[in-house]
């Protein structure tokens, strides 16, 4: 997952922290990174969740700690295949595995009426179906 910066450099793709307004530190943001000019920003598939999420902790936060991989499909995905321990599993395979995860506690979620986390189980999966990971 790269791109090219307005350097002319390739960019690539990490998992960074994010501090908002000196107090919230945000893990595991996507962010492409450039090693010429050392220009950041935040990947576009997950840009809106970010300034969904900045935007509810209000202008005066209160000092915490957030996982973003906890909230956005992607960045748990990126986070998933960076681990040591899953180095030689394909992209592939851990989108495929997360999806069948996601499916089985819909149908967990379904079964028993719990309509909020059904509705949640359907936005990660809406991510994921959005988002534009190459395979």
């Amino acid at each position: 997952m790269e791109k090219y910066c307005v350097c002319g450099q390739t960019m690539s793709i990490r998992l960074r922290t994010v501090i908002f307004s000196n107090k919230v530190k945000i893990e595991n943001v996507p962010i492409y990174s450039c090693g010429g000019c050392e220009r950041s920003e935040v990947l576009q598939d997950v840009k809106q969740e970010l300034s969904s999420l900045i935007r509810r902790l209000g202008r005066n936060p209160e000092k915490q700690h957030i996982r973003f991989n906890e909230s956005n499909e992607l960045a748990f995905l990126l986070h998933e295949a960076t681990k040591r321990e899953r180095a030689n599993v394909p992209v592939e395979q851990i989108v495929k595995e997360r999806v069948n995860q996601l499916l089985d506690l819909m149908l967990l979620a379904q079964s028993l009426g719990d309509e909020p986390w059904s509705e949640e189980i359907q936005d990660r999966l809406s991510q994921i179906a959005k988002a534009s990971i190459p395979t």
